[in-house]
């Protein structure tokens, strides 16, 4: 009965630690590769990124990306996801506009966002689109950009600025 006791009081708690600091552990490494990371990666981007930075990605949006940056004057989101075409107007809708308000042939992401990423819309023979959101600090504002070449399953780019 003493040999039960003992294991149960020493041994399941030990077990416990062992596994939380297991876990504790991948969690570490995998904060240290999305922060050292220099370019899109293929993940979706957290709950609390797409919040604070008001990047609504669409459930079921696929090929989904993201990428930030942040220094003392400016934190960016840089995100890219493949929708369908009612997803689009969802995402649309969610950011605070519509499908009226992408300009076909309008490239609003500037040049110096998309050479972070490795953006190229010079690509002939694509339909891009796209506008801008602003809103007043400290919310932040998006710049959007959709490839509506197949227009039943368009890509988005956006890239989401604050000012803290």
């Amino acid at each position: 009965m003493t040999a039960i006791v003992i294991v149960l009081l020493i041994g399941i708690p030990a077990g416990y630690l062992v596994i939380s600091a297991a876990q504790s552990r991948d969690s570490g490494r995998d904060k240290e590769v999305e922060s050292s990371a220099t370019g899109l990666q293929h993940l979706r981007p957290s709950k609390m990124k797409r919040r604070v930075f008001e990047v609504p990605v669409p459930v079921g949006a696929t090929d989904v990306r993201y990428y930030e940056t942040s220094n003392w004057r400016t934190s960016r989101l840089y995100v890219q996801f493949d929708v369908t075409s009612g997803r689009l107007d969802t995402f649309l809708t969610e950011l605070g506009t519509n499908r009226s308000a992408l300009r076909p042939g309008a490239l609003t992401i500037p040049p110096r966002d998309r050479a972070a990423v490795g953006w190229n819309f010079d690509i002939p023979g694509h339909a891009w689109a796209g506008t801008s959101h602003h809103q007043p600090s400290p919310r932040p504002s998006q710049d959007i950009i959709v490839d509506l070449t197949d227009p039943g399953f368009p890509r988005v780019f956006v890239v989401s600025t604050t000012t803290p």
